[in-house]
């Protein structure tokens, strides 16, 4: 495999521009190469496999969907209570929504994992290890809830995210109201 990390994330993020508006049937290897404005077979030389390919486009999701350290930084200086929780999960509503081209390309992909066991396996690990991740933070910052909590506030923004960037309710809402009713009956 060629070792140009640069390219690879290149290519990554390409492939997530072509998972989030073309969909799972419409990312193919030349999708991604011309995204990325590179020549024909780049992609192929550093995924070998379709499987490969999204796999490395679920791990980079989650890179780029990362919390800034900035932002987390005043976070951290607070009482650790609900009010807390309400703003860290905020703070994960505003990066999914801010970034809908990254929350529709994983919604994609968990959709394609359904179907193919070599990727499921591999989203699976990827999302189990952003979990685990969520509740050690949790429980390192003295915050009110534990794992099973942070598994409900994760299914509830997933519909929230849903809901947001599909055809939805057709009922407005305020998504900030919703967020903080969100967890104050899950954590609360």
């Amino acid at each position: 495999m060629p070792r140009n990390p640069e390219r690879r994330t290149q290519l990554a993020d390409a492939g997530l521009a072509v998972l989030a508006e073309a969909g799972a049937r419409g990312l193919t290897h030349r999708a991604v190469d011309a995204a990325a404005g590179l020549p024909a077979g780049t992609a192929s030389n550093y995924f070998r496999t379709r499987d490969a390919l999204l796999g490395a486009l679920g791990e980079r999701i989650f890179e780029r969907l990362a919390p800034d350290p900035a932002v987390l930084e005043p976070l951290s200086h607070r009482t650790p209570d609900l009010d807390l929780v309400v703003d860290y999960v905020h703070y994960i509503v505003e990066r999914l929504l801010g970034r809908p081209e990254l929350s529709l390309a994983l919604m994609e992909l968990r959709l394609e994992a359904a179907r193919r066991p070599e990727l499921h396996e591999t989203l699976s690990r990827t999302i189990r290890q952003g979990f685990d991740a969520d509740v050690s933070f949790n429980a390192n910052a003295g915050l009110p809830g534990g794992a099973e909590e942070i598994r409900l506030l994760h299914f509830a923004i997933d519909g929230l995210v849903l809901d947001q960037l599909t055809p939805g309710t057709g009922h407005p809402y305020d998504v900030a109201a919703s967020t903080e009713r969100l967890v104050r009956r899950l954590v609360g």
